[in-house]
């Protein structure tokens, strides 16, 4: 697999973790189909194809039935070692290179990448969380989804990238260089929205601050300081607790 960002060990399909495969076509090394074979007979006449088909590997609906928590109706990011694991568990029900597959589509489908780049943690087979994902998978993760969705409403998901973002590198509790350091990406896009969710932090900091000292020097409640400037008192009150 080729990618313009190094792909860390831990990401290989022997332990899928979204971000080594966000940008992996999830139809390589298969052929064109010639036209109308295996299509609807109005696609080969010209329609277009159903834009929400998707690969979808035999394996999956095995994996969803022995571990719902994983692959049921929520998707959750799968411990480093799954692959093993799985083997290790049902060793007769699983041939390796069809696992192996399996797994990897699983990895590149945006269900599982939104749940890398809202912050889930990596679970095990169980479903019980085991550690969280590293920044670095979290970042790519975010940018796998925002590059899929951006040509629809490009503002709106710009915002849902920058929040992200802003998001992951709270959790991360990285100062900007040892973010930066951690993350190890020269692609301009990644890094403009990365320059922006620290701008955009940095201007949550301020404003909250500004709220604390205004309420320091009124000597209202927060019910009252909150009425007083027309602002939500749990928002104030949140502010205040941070």
């Amino acid at each position: 697999m080729t990618t313009a960002t190094p792909t860390p060990a831990a990401e290989t399909p022997t332990a899928p973790a979204a971000a080594a495969d966000a940008q992996r076509p999830s139809s390589r090394g298969r052929r064109p189909p010639r036209p109308g074979q295996g299509q609807p007979q109005a696609q080969a006449k010209g329609q277009r194809p159903n834009p929400a088909a998707r690969p979808h590997h035999p394996l999956l609906d095995q994996l969803a039935t022995h571990f719902p928590a994983l692959f049921g109706a929520r998707f959750r990011p799968l411990k480093v070692g799954t692959y093993d694991d799985i083997l290790a568990r049902h060793p007769q029900a699983y041939e390796a290179e069809a696992l192996k597959a399996a797994l990897g589509e699983h990895a590149r489908s945006t269900r599982y990448l939104e749940a890398v780049a809202n912050g889930d943690a990596r679970h095990d087979l169980d479903g019980q969380p085991v550690e969280p994902v590293a920044p670095e998978h979290r970042l790519h993760a975010i940018m796998a989804v925002y590059r899929r969705r951006q040509a629809r409403a490009p503002e709106a998901q710009r915002q849902w990238a920058v929040d992200r973002v802003a998001a992951a590198i709270t959790a991360s509790g990285l100062e900007r260089a040892d973010y930066l350091e951690r993350i190890r990406t020269q692609d301009p896009q990644t890094l403009a929205l990365v320059d922006e969710a620290f701008e955009a932090l940095r201007e949550r900091t301020a404003k909250r601050e500004a709220l604390r000292r205004a309420y320091a020097a009124s000597g209202k409640s927060p019910a009252e300081f909150a009425a007083m400037y027309g602002l939500d008192e749990k928002t104030v009150k949140q502010a205040l607790a941070d």
